[in-house]
């Protein structure tokens, strides 16, 4: 049995704009004197688009391209397939995502990029609706963030395990998947980053699977938690993380075929222009279309990868230079 609805992705950005505020002269004197600004934006709340496996609230300048280069090897753990003979994972690689992300304004991103795990071929949109101030006059920064994928793997890997009749059509809109997430994240102090992150995510197609524990059937649709928190250590080194909970009785004590809820750790080094991540994740996806709904390894149980994040930004035009 296929569970199948038809596409379907509306986006609704709540645009806000602001004013400009005419400057008294007693204003003017204070800011000539080193004085308080008002409703000055709160910058560098997380250091790169990404934490770990989550998006932030950043986006790429304008006129900027963040080349990222993403690396997740094998289990490390004995217990999880890893061990000394596959080198500790690093034998084996799960996923690996090249992605060009463009900043069209200061405020939009648009990116494309494509995953070696499900042949996965997106293009994604992020729009910062609004910036935390240093005065709380705004008190969080908030994001939009969509990604629509497509599973470009063979049919006969794509439609694996599905009982098939006469009657039944291959369709491609069947590989397309989406995802939705608001951003909402806070900078307390010079040191310490938080984010949340509501998430909506639909699959035009699964297989209609049965939990045998709790009668629970595999949907389309589902909705998750995310979280994450960079914590500055040094100048240039950061401890950050995310971790997301998805809301299935489906996966709720499935013990035949069980799933996790993804959890990251890391460390982030800035060198120059490039912004490295070195972490550990049960999650072998890396984008949202395929770790939300799939991580199936479990910590306890020796299933943490091993895996980078290169980021380089380049300047594609004349203009303001991007920070």
């Amino acid at each position: 049995m296929i569970l199948l609805k038809n596409p379907f992705f509306v986006i609704c950005l709540a645009t806000v704009s602001f004013s400009a505020i005419a400057q008294d002269d007693l204003l003017s004197l204070l800011d000539s004197a080193g004085g308080p600004k008002t409703h000055e934006k709160v910058i560098a709340t997380f250091k790169t688009s990404k934490i770990i496996n989550s998006q932030s609230t950043e986006t790429v300048k304008a006129r900027t391209m963040d080349f990222r280069v993403t690396h997740r090897f094998g289990n490390a753990g004995t217990a999880g397939g890893g061990g000394p003979h596959s080198l500790y994972g690093f034998d084996n690689s799960t996923d690996i995502r090249i992605s060009f992300d463009f900043g069209i304004t200061d405020d939009l991103t648009l990116g494309i990029a494509r995953s070696k795990q499900n042949e996965m071929i997106d293009g994604l949109v992020k729009y910062r609706i609004m910036t935390q101030t240093t005065d709380n006059h705004i008190p969080f920064s908030l994001a939009f963030f969509g990604d629509m994928s497509y599973n470009s793997q063979d049919a006969s890997q794509f439609y694996n395990g599905l009982s098939t009749t006469a009657e039944f059509k291959h369709n491609d809109i069947h590989r397309i998947s989406y995802v939705s997430q608001l951003l909402i994240a806070r900078k307390f102090g010079s040191r310490f980053s938080m984010e949340l992150i509501p998430t909506y995510l639909h699959r035009n197609y699964v297989l209609a699977n049965i939990n045998a524990d709790n009668g629970a059937e595999e949907t389309n649709d589902l909705l998750s938690m995310g979280g994450g928190f960079r914590l500055k250590i040094t100048k240039r080194v950061a401890i950050i993380a995310d971790y997301f909970y998805t809301l299935s009785k489906y996966r709720t004590n499935n013990t035949a075929n069980p799933f996790y809820a993804p959890l990251a750790l890391g460390v982030e080094i800035e060198t120059g222009g490039h912004v490295f991540h070195i972490n550990f994740t049960n999650a072998s996806g890396i984008i949202e279309n395929n770790y939300i709904a799939s991580t199936t390894d479990s910590w306890l149980k020796g299933g943490y990868k091993f895996g980078f994040n290169i980021s380089r930004v380049f300047n594609l035009g004349s203009g303001k230079k991007s920070k």
